[in-house]
């Protein structure tokens, strides 16, 4: 029975990487640039603006690369950078802000669950058609899986208010689905 390794170790790659090896760096870079590129197009709307926020974010990979102390995967540690690259796009567009409101809805956490037939390319593109403060918010808890008090941090906005950009995005876009839905079936 041969053993498949799920736990690649790029020490290696990444010694010979920090040394300024281009071959090794373009070996790190085909290997996550399909995951990374996933990830940004998450938080941008199409994918020339994803594609150019995540090779400004393998830019800082690779000029920081000696900074990564190996405490968690690798993997980790490029997604994080891609995230805050992300963000920082987003910012620098003046496309991403938040109206602070210190009262939520109970209900948050009871939004209903929505089952469809719905392709990943409809999803994709009702998640897009969000405000990016929703859009954003609603990515990095649940997609990215980021807790709010960690998600407020890297906003800069309060936990209040990164649990009530989650509401109104899953809210929205269960309003989106169900407008989706009504149109599909032909009841419009």
């Amino acid at each position: 029975m041969k053993l498949i390794s799920l736990h690649k170790n790029y020490t290696k790659l990444i010694e010979r990487s920090v040394k300024g090896n281009r071959r090794a760096q373009q070996e790190l870079f085909e290997l996550f640039s399909p995951k990374m590129l996933s990830v940004c197009r998450q938080y941008m709307k199409n994918n020339d603006a994803a594609e150019e926020v995540m090779l400004t974010g393998f830019l800082k990979v690779f000029t920081h690369l000696e900074s990564f102390k190996a405490e968690g995967s690798f993997e980790g540690w490029i997604r994080r950078i891609m995230v805050n690259e992300s963000i920082s796009q987003l910012r620098k567009n003046k496309k991403l802000f938040f109206k602070d409101e210190t009262e939520i809805e109970n209900s948050i956490e009871h939004v209903a669950y929505i089952e469809s037939a719905l392709e990943v390319a409809e999803i994709q593109k009702l998640i897009d058609s969000l405000p990016d403060g929703y859009r954003t918010v609603f990515v990095m808890y649940a997609v990215e899986g980021y807790k709010h008090g960690e998600i407020a941090e890297m906003l800069h906005i309060s936990e209040s208010t990164s649990k009530t950009q989650l509401f109104k995005a899953r809210k929205l876009l269960q309003q989106k689905f169900n407008n989706e839905n009504k149109m599909s079936y032909g009841t419009r």
